[in-house]
């Protein structure tokens, strides 16, 4: 049986193209071919004025033949913080449930009202454990405003789910850890360091300690050094739609940033920071090589470190 061609090249895609590749992809019972599989990974911070969950709203409205990607369930359930990378066992099963295949290509994407949010991070996870076909929607809610076909109700049963999905290995240097990252911060502007730069994602209060987190008994603060790059600022404000990569590049200067020197993205608890890696990508900006995620973010952060230590930092 011949294999069908995946016609997915960019790992943003806008919803045509994930519309022509689903068109030219369709697939059958009996077909072993790699198929496209839209993935929903809608996820809301815990303070969400509507109470909303990912699961709630893929149940509301979502791409037919869409699978849901739990970012509450696949993570590290021994560490104490809330989305720390899940160890390959975990992610392998957790593929093998939604009945994925190793060659399948996945598009990710956000929930109808958020744009693009969550989908970043379910993308650079499937991407550090080596799914080789990765790509990002931008975004569901012009999906649905161009026309393009969802469903709702209860989901089916997934076929395929007894199919086994590898035991990957983690690709390390793309994640930091908070050794790491205790020590970047303790080098801040001293003479001769590195010059690692810490992007921050979430709201300028919050990184300026004037606005409470979303997780109760959390101080708010940022890193010292620390450059604050809110992810509304790299979205359209209409369509929630990552901006173009020329725009991204502006965007990137005018808050300082040096493509030169090393990046680390960070946010609350590593789930928005990736929307900033995947904007660095769009934008190419920096050594691919160079940009890394702090999976721990500020949850870890805020609660190893302290004022005290000179390690958060208010704004007056």
């Amino acid at each position: 049986m011949a294999i069908r061609q995946v016609h997915l090249q960019a790992y943003i895609v806008t919803p045509k193209e994930l519309s022509d590749a689903l068109t030219k992809n369709v697939p059958t019972k009996i077909s072993t071919a790699p198929r496209v599989i839209p993935l929903c990974a809608a996820w809301f911070l815990p303070n969400d004025p509507e109470g909303r969950t990912g699961q709630q709203v893929f149940k509301q409205k979502r791409i037919p033949s869409a699978r849901f990607f739990d970012l509450d369930a696949v993570k590290d359930h021994e560490s104490p913080y809330p989305h720390m990378l899940p160890t390959a066992r975990v992610f392998a099963k957790a593929m093998q449930n939604m009945g994925i295949h190793k060659d399948d290509e996945i598009v990710i994407y956000d929930s109808q009202e958020l744009g693009i949010f969550s989908a970043p991070r379910v993308a650079w996870t499937l991407k550090l454990f080596g799914h080789p076909g990765v790509h990002i929607l931008n975004n569901f809610r012009l999906w649905v405003e161009q026309g393009f076909p969802t469903e709702s109700g209860e989901v089916e049963a997934v076929e395929g789910a007894q199919n086994e999905y590898p035991t990957p290995t983690l690709e390390t240097s793309k994640v930091v850890d908070f050794d790491e990252m205790k020590g970047i911060a303790k080098d801040y502007m001293k003479e001769g360091a590195e010059g690692v730069q810490v992007l921050d994602a979430r709201s300028q209060g919050r990184w300026a300690g004037s606005d409470p987190e979303p997780r109760p008994g959390l101080t708010s603060g940022h890193m010292p050094g620390s450059i604050n790059v809110p992810v509304p600022e790299l979205l359209n404000p209409e369509t929630g739609a990552l901006l173009p990569g020329d725009e991204l590049r502006k965007l990137f200067i005018s808050k300082g940033v040096d493509p030169e020197k090393p990046i680390i993205s960070s946010c609350g608890t590593g789930v928005s920071a990736a929307v900033i890696d995947a904007a660095l990508g769009e934008a190419d900006f920096g050594k691919p090589e160079a940009r890394r995620l702090y999976d721990g973010s500020w949850t870890e952060w805020a609660q190893r470190t302290s004022e005290a230590d000179g390690l958060i930092r208010k704004e007056s």
